[in-house]
Parts: structure tokens; sequence; C-alpha cells
């Protein structure tokens, strides 16, 4: 296993971590989820938790780590498109850190809001996340404040313990598909099943109009890909981490590039199965099991609702089929 990712007991502790805040997310099978992709479906339901999206488990660890350490900030920074934002407030909140965001113009209007409920000082800069981060890093140069990245070790070992609950929870599984914004969601999913020796091969899901991990995994190296998604931000990232990257090459069964069209699609599909709303991202995996869906015919198919948050507007077009 490699050094930088968390093993069993690294994950277990991070589930301690967790609990103190939320208990364990359900995973359920969903009869007409699965009637309509021909085989048994899981769905593992991430937007259940406090922020609506697995990235709230990453930021409860990651400033346990801090703590544990003595290095708590006073102040931090971060860019994202919404959750990783979230997860930051949450717990800065909580240990009563000062928090600002960056993200990149015209970001999810509803998103912004829940950031600021959480006490984040939200700053709006760049055209895509790229720009916002860039931007984040060299505002964290000039004032001292702590730097989050979106890709990090103790980020990983909170985000593991969703995969370690599912792995668990559904044994049988055969293949997961799981989506890529920068990482930490599919390299925890590899961290938690080599840390429980689990069977189940690991896809990973890219949007069609967000490139970038699928040509740097092509190529064996990062390759800048342009962003045009308008309904996926969650993966919405122009430039593959170089960490992850690492991770990934050698444990991903095989990459999957869904269209905003097919996006649209799962995400009607799960609210009409299992009156769920899920994000562009968060129904990318149902997506990319649905595009793969001759092929998986008799296995037992793992997929994650990693989120929820898709404002009203957009959501409402999606489900009237006027995207």
């Amino acid at each position: 296993m490699p050094l930088h990712l968390p093993n069993l007991p690294d994950i277990e502790a991070a589930a301690r971590v967790v609990y103190q805040s939320f208990q364990a997310t359900p995973q359920y099978r969903w009869g007409t989820l699965s009637q309509r992709l021909g085989t048994h479906c899981w769905v593992k339901h991430e937007n259940h938790t406090p922020v609506g999206a697995f990235k709230i488990r990453g930021g409860l660890t990651y400033f346990d780590q801090l703590k544990q350490r003595g290095e708590m900030p006073r102040e931090v920074i971060s860019a994202t498109r919404g959750n990783h934002g979230q997860s930051m407030g949450w717990a800065a909140r909580a240990h009563g850190v000062a928090c600002r965001i960056v993200v990149p113009l015209g970001n999810s209007a509803e998103k912004n809001a829940a950031m600021r409920a959480l006490g984040v000082q939200l700053i709006e800069h760049g055209d895509d996340f790229q720009a916002a981060r860039e931007h984040a890093i060299h505002l964290a140069a000039d004032t001292g404040a702590h730097m989050v990245p979106s890709y990090h070790k103790d980020l990983l070992r909170g985000v593991s313990t969703y995969w370690w609950e599912f792995f668990k929870a559904v044994p049988q599984l055969d293949v997961v598909y799981v989506p890529i914004g920068q990482g930490s969601g599919a390299c925890s999913a590899i961290a938690a099943k080599l840390a429980l020796g689990h069977k189940a091969r690991i896809v990973g899901v890219v949007s069609a109009h967000a490139t970038t991990y699928a040509d740097s995994i092509t190529a064996g190296q990062v390759v800048e890909a342009p962003v045009r998604t308008e309904l996926a931000d969650g993966m919405a990232c122009r430039v593959a981490d170089a960490a992850a990257l690492a991770v990934l090459m050698p444990h991903l069964d095989r990459v999957v590039k869904v269209s905003d069209a097919e996006v649209a699609q799962a995400m009607r599909a799960i609210f009409a199965d299992t009156h769920n709303v899920a994000e562009g991202a968060g129904a990318a995996s149902f997506a990319a099991a649905w595009q793969e869906r001759d092929q998986v015919k008799g296995q037992v198919v793992g997929t994650t609702l990693c989120g929820g948050n898709v404002d009203s507007e957009l959501f409402s077009k999606v489900l009237s089929n006027a995207n």
C-alpha cells in the first residue's frame, strides 16, 4: 500500500472522529434502480451527511490531525466548487478557526449560501476551479493563513471511512463507480479496498467535458484539459493532482467519461426511483454504470450518490428535461 494512503487502523481511527459529528450513512439496494440497470444496484447515500456530501468526512479528519500535531492555525484558506468548502466551514467552525474560501465566478448560488451559513468568508475569483485555487494559494502566502488543498492524506483519512462503510456493508460488490474531481473520493475508495482486502473493481468516472484525469492516466503524467461541463461542477477540474494520479493509475480498472446529457438522465432516474436529489457529480456514478449496463449484467454494482447539493432552478430544468 502506498505510504500516503491510509491503512485500516488509520481509517478506523478516522471513523471515530467522523462519528462524533454524525453516524454512518446508509447504503440501499434500490429495486427500481436495479431493475433499470438490469442487475443488483447499490447506492451509498453520502447526500445524507450534515452538509449533503461526502467531503465533510475529510474536513473533520484534516482538522483533527492539525489538532493532534499542535498545528491548529488561526485561519484557513481553500478553494472549492462548494462541497469541500462546506466541509472546511463545518470543521473550522467547530475548532474556532476563521475560514476563507475562494470560488469561481458564477458558482452555485445555493452552495455559496450554505458556506456562508457555516461562517465562511466567501471570495469569488476566476473563471474556473483552477483559477480559484491559484488565487487561494496566493492569498494564503500573502496573509500567512493555512492553505488547505483539495487532495491531502489527512483528507483521505476521513473520506476513506465512507468506502470502508460501503465495502463492509456490501462485501459482495463486484464493481464500484467512483466520480473523480480532484481525486480524494476515488483514492479513498482504493485505500478502503486495499485496507479491507475487498475484491471490488474500481472504475473512475470523469465528465466528458472535463477530462484531465482521463487524459493524464492515458499519458502517464498530468495533462491539463479544458472544462466545459455545465452540470457536473464537482468534477470540473482543469488540472489533475499529481499525487492523486500516482494512486489512481495502478489501481483503477478503467475510466468512464459521462456527458452532461447522461448525467442529467441519471439525475432524473435517481429522483424517480429513490426520490433523492443528486447533484451532477452525485449522479455521475450511476450515469457511468448505466452507460456500461450491458457489461455489468449479473454483477453486483456499487454506485455513490456522493452529493445532493444542486441549485433548485438547475434541478428543476433537469427534471423538466429543459437542460
